[in-house]
Order: C-alpha cells, then structure tokens, then sequence
C-alpha cells in the first residue's frame, strides 16, 4: 500500500501532496475508514468538482433521476462525498451519503473477489472446466441458427471453464440480450436475473440453466450473460457456504463493509433509496412493489426484503451503500492492502499478483458492446486499453462497471482515483449521466 501511496506521489510531485495526508492513510490503517481530504491536497480542484455538482442538480431538476450520491477518492482519501436530492421523492425522504442502493451487476465485482480468494486457497484454477465442480455443466449443446429459419444443436467444442464464467465467454447469455429462441426458452425456464423475490436457491436456478443450449462456443465471443450467478454458487459448492456467508465473512466483516448485503434489516430498509422509472411525460415516477416487466426482463424492486431471502445472485443480488463500495474498491486499488479490522499485512483478502491478473484484459481482440471500441475484459471488469479509440477521457488500465439500476464506478489506477455515483433508476435510457460523472470527474484533475 506505501508504495502504491509514494508512487502517486512521485507521478503527481507538482501537486506536493502534504506529508499529513500521508501520515494519516499510514498511522490511520487499523481504521475502519478512510480517511476524507480537501480536494486541492489531493490534486483536484473544488471549482471544477462544483461543475459536478451543478450537473447533477440539474439531472434531479430536469427529472432524470429523483436523488443520487457521488463519492470521488483520490490518492487513498475521499474527496467528494456528497448526497443529492431526495431517496424517496414520495415520501419526502432527503438522498443521505448512508443511503442504499441496489447495485445489481456492480455484484459482479464482488463474487469475482470470493472466486478469486479461494482459487488462491488452491481449490482450482482459473482453467479448470466448470463441471469438474458442477456437473450439470458437462456435455453442453450450442444452439446454431439455421439460415432458413429455426435451429440446431451441435456439440460445444470444449468445455465452459472457470475463466470462461469470470470473462463473460462462455456462451450463457441474459434472456435481455434477446438472442433470439434462447430469449424464450430462458423464459420458459424460469431462469432469473436475481432481481426477483425468490422463494428458491441460486443451485436451483443454475441447474435448469446448465440444462440450456449456449448462445456460441465456449471461448469464442464476449457474450454478456448469468455466468457470475454460476460462479456465486460455485462459491457455496466449494466452499460449503452460501455465497451470502461467504461475503459477509471474508469480505464484508475484514473491511467494516456493514451496510453490503444480500438482504436488508427493517432498520436499512429505511434508508434503501425507491426506484424510479419514466413517466412518460418527461418525468419520473416511483416504481411499485411487485414484478415488473422491462425490456425482455422481469424484475422488481422489493427483492431485497421480500422472499425466502435464500436466494443469493453473484451478479445481481446486493445492496450497498457508496461509503461501503469505496472500501471494497480501495482495497482493489492498494492491491489488496485496504484497510480492514486487522493488520494489513496479516489481512490480504487478495494478493497483489491476483488483482493484477484480474485487471488485466482475457478477451483479446472482442467486441465489449456496452463500452465499445478501446475496451477490454478482465475478471470481473470492462478494462480501458485505448482511450484514443474510446474518444472519451480516462486512463488506460482503467477498469469499471455498473448496474441495471443506474450506479457505476470505476477504478484508476495510475490516477490513484475511485469514482462512485449511486441512483435508482431503470431503464435509464436518454439519461448521460453516469458517463458524464466520469467526465466531469477527470476534468476536475488539477494535478
């Protein structure tokens, strides 16, 4: 951690950031949070960060979004954090920096770090075929379009792997995606996005999904699909524990992550953020509790306090808060060195060398189409390799995501810098913002 810390001061020696700021990451580690600086001890300007703010007001006056909060670290302390508008514009609920927020796919993350601790516990690599573990995966069939209409199954040509799941190259896909015939049969099949009260198991779900033809051949396209879920219970099967306990205790508990969860207490309940969807006339309106059917998916927004709460989906399933999500990434950001209960060198949730295997890009030359052209996949991330032909601010080795309810992050490493923005909207169609709080987040870099 004190040479990533050092390192980003010798990059940024203009911006002389004060030895106190340092001093403080160092002697504060035994913390349970990080610490806060004034953007300009950071190398950031408050004026430019004002623009931001001004943005986002906007995007909350113009009825984009009811309320969100922002939280910007750089160089290992928080810049930003800041709550805007309201959490229930209903009830009259004002945004707080505690509130929650379903982060949907920004779970992905997550469950890639629980797969990625116990691969380095050696319970198997990374190539390892996924049925050696669930066997349900063995024997998979891929589903062949015919040019005149219908389809055909031919035999994969080689197994799904571990590694196939953690880079989205496996050939399972999202009934979303609207592949056409397997669009349907995951219908039919009751096979879930996680954001659905359940009354079932994540084995329950995964198993009808193995039974599935794939959308191509295992390790020959970037397809976005339910491969985390799959790794979520690859997690309960090796590790004899639900992927909720998992979390919760080699994860969660180590970095004081108190409000990341699969299911919320009545007490967070009260600061869970609503849901806001279009109204059709310009606006928004709150959405109702109950199964709601978007875009080729169903989904709700009661899933995480309604049903049996067993159900536990690696990519979709928590709720988090931005405070909460900054130590999980800071801890990605330091390789490992986040601040937890313990001493960091006794702590690592991950080692260094498996961070930088999972920030590194796995999918070669493949199309990534929700970031485009210059973007990569790791473990777990779309990974920036060219902003030149992603034509938009950023670093390269920068890696990010976000989820089906409009929040996103992304992690800097060469900047030292985090950026968080949390809101409850879908579809978020017509609406800039996420990308624009990424602009806005790099035009404010003074140093």
């Amino acid at each position: 951690m004190f040479d990533r810390l050092f390192s980003f001061v010798r990059r940024h020696r203009g911006v002389a950031l004060p030895i106190i700021l340092l001093l403080t990451v160092c002697v504060s580690i035994e913390a349970r949070e990080w610490p806060t600086a004034a953007p300009e001890d950071a190398g950031m300007s408050s004026a430019r960060l004002d623009r931001l703010d001004r943005y986002i007001q906007k995007a909350i006056d113009d009825q984009q979004v009811a309320g969100a909060v922002a939280l910007i670290a750089r160089g290992g302390s928080i810049v930003h954090h800041r709550a805007f508008g309201m959490q229930d514009a209903d009830e009259k609920i004002p945004m707080k920096t505690d509130s929650m927020f379903r982060i949907a796919s920004m779970s992905k993350a997550i469950t890639t770090m629980a797969v990625m601790m116990l691969y380095e516990e050696g319970a198997f690599f990374l190539n390892d075929p996924v049925s050696k573990y669930i066997p349900e995966f063995a024997d998979m069939k891929v589903l062949v379009e015919n040019p005149g209409g219908g389809y055909r199954l031919v035999d994969a040509e080689q197994p799904i792997t571990i590694r196939h799941l953690l880079t989205h190259t496996s050939g399972i896909t999202y009934r979303f995606m609207k592949r056409p015939y397997l669009a349907e049969m995951y219908k039919e099949n009751n096979i879930h996005n996680g954001m659905v009260p359940l009354d079932e198991t994540i084995g329950d779900m995964v198993k009808r999904l193995a039974k599935l033809p794939l959308y191509c051949q295992p390790g020959s396209k970037w397809e976005y699909g339910l491969n985390t879920d799959v790794l979520g219970y690859l997690v309960q099967v090796v590790s004899g524990k639900t992927l909720g306990e998992f979390c919760k205790e080699r994860i969660f508990t180590p970095l004081g992550m108190n409000d990341t969860t699969f299911y919320v207490t009545p007490e967070q309940r009260k600061r869970l953020a609503a849901v806001y969807e279009p109204d059709g006339k310009g606006g928004i309106r709150k959405c109702k509790d109950g199964l709601l059917e978007g875009d080729s998916v169903t989904y709700s927004v009661n899933y995480p306090y309604d049903g049996a709460g067993t159900y536990f989906s690696g990519g979709a399933g928590l709720v988090s808060t931005s405070g909460d999500y900054c130590k999980f990434l800071m801890n990605l950001l330091f390789k490992g060195h986040g601040r937890t209960t313990h001493s960091p060198l006794n702590s690592l949730l991950l080692s260094p060398k498996s961070i930088e295997l999972m920030t590194t890009v796995h999918t070669g030359d493949f199309e990534i189409p929700f970031r485009g052209p210059g973007y990569g996949f790791g473990l777990g991330f779309a990974i920036l390799r060219d902003p030149g032909k992603a034509g938009e601010l950023g670093t390269e080795g920068a890696y990010d995501w976000g989820g089906f309810f409009s929040t996103t992050f992304w992690v800097d490493p060469e900047e030292g810098l985090i950026g968080i923005l949390m809101t409850q909207k879908y579809p978020g169609g017509g609406m800039d913002l996420l990308n624009k709080f990424k602009v806005l987040t790099y035009q404010a870099i003074a140093e």
